[in-house]
């Protein structure tokens, strides 16, 4: 995997021959050098589309798309006649929807408290922080430990402990849990990026004393980020000149979509399974049969939960936001190697673990432990993946753990 990363990280410094990349104007070229990353190092957003929805173009490749759907309605004509046998009747509360759901006034206000605070609270920090940085040595040593041990109890207390604190003692159900730590850690990178992205222009600055002052983002520009599918902070992006509000649409209800499909997986393979299990004597064969009737459902919710939200959900609110580079994953289903699906599977989260967790690691370091760095990155998001579902579920089960640390 080290070789795979140090090519990747080539690839990206690398520019592309002229014959791939049509001749730009100078006009073009000033704009061009907002979304390029400080200094020229960091991740380089272009105007792209996502790889599904290129490929959904072609016919063949639609027809997958099709076959979902039919087998969606196959579900759905599957739990209604279960349901009319079973009751006399047609069964459409949709308990488990609702069940998982649950306390939503709560979640949203959680969700308001922490979009508020990661608004104010790390921009205010910075604001201050480069403002004292004009003084002398000493003080600009002082406020920085002052700003900075600030940030990290904001970090830490702020949006680690107390979103966690509110889903543990309020016993928040399963979705609603989900949908509150994922935020909780999109938010913490989110900051984390803001900071990191804007720190070195103010000590540059510092050092060099060119201008009037350090350049400040706007707010404007870091409420935008905020809602940006992306975890690296630029101040400009690449945005289409017009939002597609038909598309938004489109890709939200094919999130609505997939919500339903999952209900319908959770009832009709999981749920009977699992009640036949409960009521027999729990052995060797009991937990084979358990974990080999789970593999396509959960294969199902696999790629129900990538559609739904790698493609649908960000490609909605990149086309509302007018962000114009929408490669949030690559083709991960031609991985040949766990390495290589590591890196197409999520490229937001993988972005955000190999700038600011790899090579900052390797920057300390001084490119002198590269294995320790990749092992630091799999510790990362495996803890992260095991958090997230263990506060969502109310146990601690780490498969994902010893998935990412084994064969990772």
């Amino acid at each position: 995997m080290d070789s795979l990363i140090e090519e990747s990280a080539s690839l990206e410094s690398t520019p592309l021959p002229a014959a791939f990349s049509p001749p730009l104007s100078d006009k073009e070229r000033s704009k061009l050098g907002h979304f390029q990353p400080p200094h020229g190092q960091g991740k380089h957003f272009i105007s792209r589309r996502s790889l599904l929805d290129e490929l959904f173009e072609v016919n063949h490749i639609r027809t997958i798309y099709h076959m979902f759907i039919a087998l969606l309605i196959l579900f759905i004509l599957s739990t209604l006649v279960v349901d009319f046998l079973d009751e006399g009747r047609l069964v459409l509360d949709f308990d488990l929807l609702v069940y998982a759901f649950g306390q939503f006034p709560l979640v949203v206000c959680t969700w308001l408290c922490m979009f508020l605070s990661v608004l104010l609270v790390p921009y205010t920090l910075f604001h201050l922080w480069s403002q004292s940085q004009s003084g002398s040595h000493g003080q600009q040593r002082l406020f920085s430990w002052l700003f900075g041990s600030a940030f990290l109890l904001y970090q830490g207390l702020g949006l680690g402990f107390l979103p966690t604190y509110v889903v543990v003692t309020n016993s928040l159900p399963p979705a609603s849990c989900f949908i509150v730590t994922l935020e909780q850690v999109r938010l913490i990178m989110k900051a984390h990026s803001f900071v990191r992205e804007n720190v070195p222009r103010v000590l540059a600055w510092t050092k060099d004393k060119t201008g009037h002052g350090p350049v400040i983002p706007q707010v404007s520009q870091y409420l935008y980020f905020l809602f940006a599918p992306t975890l690296i902070y630029r101040d400009k992006y690449p945005r289409n000149p017009a939002t597609r509000w038909g598309y938004v649409a489109t890709k939200l209800l094919q999130v609505l979509g997939c919500l339903f499909y999952t209900y319908y997986v959770f009832v009709r393979l999981c749920i009977p399974q699992f009640r036949s299990i409960s009521l027999q004597l729990f052995n060797l064969r009991a937990m084979v049969l358990c974990v080999f009737n789970s593999i396509l459902p959960g294969v199902l919710v696999l790629l129900l939960g990538f559609f739904a939200f790698l493609h649908c959900w960000l490609n909605a609110f990149a086309e509302m936001l007018c962000f114009a580079d929408r490669m949030f994953y690559k083709d991960w289903w031609n991985s040949t190697s766990y390495a290589n699906y590591y890196r197409t599977w999520n490229v937001v989260v993988h972005d955000w673990l190999y700038y600011y967790v790899y090579r900052d690691f390797l920057l300390i370091s001084q490119k002198r432990f590269r294995p320790a760095a990749m092992f630091f990155v799999f510790t990362v998001s495996a803890v992260v993946h095991e958090y997230i579902l263990a506060v969502s579920f109310g146990f601690f089960y780490p498969v994902l753990f010893c998935l990412f640390m084994c064969f990772g």
